[in-house]
């Protein structure tokens, strides 16, 4: 018997043409590449030879002069090409569609929560007019029909007790950092989890500007120190010598999150290791083996910081190490948050499935 064949399900690409089947996996490797230009142009070459992508009549070079013409991608002030704009924005809505699926267009709005008041989503339930009630609550139709009900067609007239209004949820505005580990583990072993990090990061900042434009993403990079980086910085992420400052990424979001000054605050932590770096009187205080007392304690003592705050902490932890998920636990416990402990393939769907089901029902 020889079993069974399983083959991966693909759009229809017989509409595509040659130059449109090559943008996605040239886009993919410009990705995987942190934005190299050459190298993602050698690597497509490779797949070519081994793959035969392009045909006599439309080859790489063809390829590329219509890249530069269609001005997927630009030249610096230093003569080397990159990416434009135009293919930045690409990248983020091909991550969300890669990760997330094709999502439903809906109303740019916010979160839903289980609070009924004024403002917000109108939803289907209905009752009588009360004092405070606005005029763009009433029910005019249904109002009309209480009115000829009660009061007749010939002596028609609409009272107070005629009129019915349209309930509405509350909505929420949510403020978010997204915080990415880029210290050297995240491509040891020949693992590379900070390419999907950063299709993560790029999905869920083309998630909130497109489905909730009133929700803010600030996105954070870690290792010996912490930085803000931009969305559009995001497809040139590398990992670097680093150890894990995650102490330092931490304070810099919960700084984010004070400029925000926003109700509704809550921090993802991407990372694969434990911390393994500080910062005292300026200077570098560090432990590879990761087990040190005063980094830990210094890390778990910020989490019960945002606990005091209201910001809950939900950690996406890529590596299945026992006693690195211990320190993840203990954390996670300190903060009351959450942690999730995912393979790269499922990280994209966690973090989506927590951002939409927003349990903070808070105004």
């Amino acid at each position: 018997m020889i079993g069974f064949r399983f083959s991966e399900f693909s759009e229809d690409k017989k509409n595509e043409t040659p130059f449109e089947r090559l943008l996605k996996i040239f886009l993919e490797l410009m990705t995987h590449t942190s934005g190299d230009f050459e190298e993602s142009m050698a690597w497509l070459k490779e797949l070519d030879d081994e793959h035969g992508l392009t045909t006599p009549e439309y080859t790489l070079e063809d390829f590329r002069k219509e890249l530069e013409e269609k001005r997927y991608v630009k030249k610096d002030k230093n003569n080397k090409t990159g990416l434009s704009e135009k293919s930045e924005q690409l990248i983020r809505k091909k991550a969300l569609e890669q990760i997330f699926g094709k999502l439903k267009k809906g109303s740019k709005g916010n979160h839903k929560t289980n609070l009924i008041g004024q403002g917000g989503e109108n939803n289907t339930d209905r009752r009588p007019f009360q004092f405070g009630d606005t005029l763009e609550q009433i029910a005019f139709t249904e109002s009309f029909k209480n009115a000829q009900i009660n009061n007749g067609i010939d002596s028609f007239q609409m009272t107070e007790k005629d009129l019915e209004v349209t309930e509405s949820f509350h909505s929420t505005q949510m403020s978010t950092v997204l915080m990415i580990d880029i210290s050297h583990s995240m491509i040891l072993y020949g693992e590379d989890r900070i390419t999907p990090a950063k299709k993560v990061a790029m999905a869920l900042a083309e998630l909130i500007t497109t489905k909730y434009p009133k929700d803010s993403l600030d996105i954070v990079v870690f290792g010996n120190d912490a930085w803000e980086v931009k969305i559009i910085d995001l497809p040139y992420l590398s990992v670097g010598p680093y150890h894990t400052n995650t102490v330092a990424g931490l304070e810099l979001a919960m700084d984010l999150l004070r400029r925000r000054k926003n109700a509704n605050r809550q921090i993802f932590m991407i990372t694969d290791g434990k911390p393994t770096c500080l910062i005292e009187n300026g200077e570098y205080y560090q432990n590879s083996w990761g087990q040190d007392p005063k980094i830990l304690n210094r890390t778990i003592n910020l989490g019960i910081q945002c606990r005091k705050l209201n910001i809950p902490i939900t950690t996406f932890m890529i590596a299945k190490d026992p006693y690195l998920q211990k320190f993840v636990k203990e954390f996670t416990e300190a903060n009351q948050g959450k942690a999730f402990f995912s393979d790269l393939n499922g990280l994209g769907n966690f973090i989506f499935t927590d951002y939409e089901k927003n349990k903070r029902k808070r105004v």
